[in-house]
């Protein structure tokens, strides 16, 4: 089967507030229709986020409602990119215990709820990618 285009999509009782916080973390610009907005930065389709009235957020990391799946982004500068995701709405869950070690992640939620990942790896080059190494 080939894919012709892959599209995250979250669930949000506020679509508003979830597509507004994603176009601005990742620099893009917001879409709307009535049930569902569109993400897109640099010209592409990033995420989408269609309303869901009854949504309830996981609870993380445990919970009666546990999360199901999440994302990881991985980010140059870990302490710009705490502050601008914080500014935006997200709450940090899990902090690092040291943001200068080589890698790292924290755990945040986004204002509907959903856990997300921002992590670093120092000192590996960004073309350093499964696609480049692939023989």
């Amino acid at each position: 089967m080939k894919i012709a285009r892959q599209i995250t999509v979250f669930d949000a009782a506020d679509i508003a507030a979830e597509s507004a916080f994603w176009a601005g973390l990742l620099g893009g610009e917001v879409y709307e229709d009535d049930r569902f907005h569109s993400v897109i930065v640099d010209g592409k389709w990033r995420f989408g986020v269609q309303l869901a009235p009854n949504h309830v957020p996981p609870e993380w990391p445990d919970g009666p409602q546990q999360q199901q799946v999440h994302l990881d982004l991985h980010v140059e500068d870990i302490r710009a990119a705490h502050d601008h995701a914080i500014s935006l709405g997200a709450r940090l869950l899990k902090a690092a215990d040291d943001l200068d070690t080589e890698e790292g992640h924290q755990v945040y939620a986004d204002p509907a709820g959903h856990p997300f990942c921002l992590g670093w790896h120092r000192n590996v080059p960004p073309e350093h990618d499964f696609g480049a190494t692939k023989g």
